[in-house]
């Protein structure tokens, strides 16, 4: 479909400038696609399973942190968790992919979760904590990746619609449009070339007549 455009040479010109500048932004934006999608398949490969493994071994943990207050009065397991013996520490940065900026969390783990006397604590305290302590910083890496993902998919979502738009509407709807004003601009130099052929004719025959009648004797053949 052609856009509405004069049919000039002026906006000829401009019309195949934006076409030079939107087949270049097509270019650049399927570029960006392709390394969006790049990225976006190394971290899906490094997620694959990754939650699932952890979800197995929360579970575990928890099954033991059960036996272990199945095994404890209530008041015996607050007071045996009452003061944590560790801290967790989390810091933040940002990592850039292509104009995207993406979260980046490292979590550290200090100290001895098991900060508690060993006589009145069954082992599976033990064990679930410890669990549960290895497990945190792949827990706050995963939910880095997981937004990750989600971003980039966000992002994907949004360059592919925008190099749709360029491949299949706009740069089309350019391509037509100029091919109309160049045929427009063809009849209008074809009407132009009829026209001054017929006043190139109209002339010579005008000249012709005219030196027919200044030529001597042409007075006489009128006469006559």
């Amino acid at each position: 479909m052609a856009m509405q455009a004069r049919a000039t040479r002026m906006e000829l010109l401009s019309l195949r400038k934006k076409l030079s500048i939107a087949v270049k932004g097509h270019k650049l934006l399927k570029d960006k696609l392709d390394e969006l999608m790049r990225q976006f398949k190394l971290l899906i490969a490094e997620l694959r399973g990754a939650r699932e493994r952890l979800e197995q071994e929360l579970a575990g943990a928890y099954r033991q942190f059960l036996f272990a207050r199945a095994a404890m009065s209530e008041p015996g397991l607050l007071d045996a968790l009452r003061y944590p013996g560790a801290v967790a520490t989390i810091s933040s940065g940002t990592r850039r992919v292509m104009n995207l900026t993406l979260p980046v969390f490292d979590c550290s783990v200090e100290g001895d979760v098991r900060n508690y006397g060993m006589y009145d604590t069954p082992a599976e305290l033990d064990e679930a904590l410890e669990v549960y302590r290895k497990v945190l910083p792949h827990i706050v890496k995963l939910a880095e990746r997981e937004k990750a993902v989600q971003m980039l998919a966000g992002e994907i979502d949004r360059t592919r619609r925008r190099v749709n738009a360029l491949e299949y509407i706009l740069v089309p709807e350019l391509r037509t449009t100029i091919r109309y004003i160049k045929l427009k601009l063809d009849e209008m130099e074809r009407g132009n070339l009829t026209r001054l052929m017929k006043v190139k004719e109209m002339v010579q025959a005008r000249r012709a007549e005219t030196e027919r009648i200044a030529r001597p004797g042409a007075v006489e053949d009128l006469r006559d």
